[in-house]
């Protein structure tokens, strides 16, 4: 299957707006690499731009590609996953300007088999890198029975 051919929707389970991300540019068992296109419309956005602090997300969307990819390739539904936090997160900008296409990657560096994982990383567009951290996630194996009964 070729995934750089797919749409970002049918990698993740965003939707509308809650959608940050245009494409899936590169993709492998480790890393992915997306982009995104600054736009009026969507949350957060301000009218210097998407604040700097809001990078987190993008990186949190580019993982659910990653997960996506990993899903379809094992023939599994695409599911939702969680943001735990991040460490290190440094971002250079105030706010990514309106207009602005940005590249993401996220690589792996490890997943367990109970969910958890870390992914290193980075947000850049042709002229420098804008942003970095390290994101913990977790992919419960049944997102609706963790949301509807978290203490189990």
């Amino acid at each position: 299957m070729d995934f750089l051919q797919l749409s970002i929707e049918s990698l993740v389970p965003h939707r509308g707006p809650m959608c940050w991300l245009d494409s899936l540019t590169a993709a492998d068992a480790d890393q992915v690499t997306v982009q995104a296109q600054i736009h009026p419309e969507q949350p957060l956005v301000q009218s210097a731009g998407l604040p700097g602090w809001a990078g987190i997300e993008l990186m949190a969307q580019a993982i659910a590609v990653w997960a996506g990819v990993r899903a379809l390739q094992r023939g599994e539904p695409i599911k939702p996953g969680f943001l735990l936090g991040s460490r290190r997160y440094s971002c250079d900008c105030e706010h990514f300007w309106l207009g602005q296409r940005l590249s993401i990657e996220a690589r792996c560096e490890l997943f367990g088999d109970n969910g958890l994982g870390l992914f290193s990383c980075r947000i850049y567009d042709q002229q420098q890198q804008w942003a970095a951290a390290n994101v913990s996630v977790y992919e419960p194996p049944d997102p609706k029975t963790f949301l509807e009964h978290p203490q189990q």
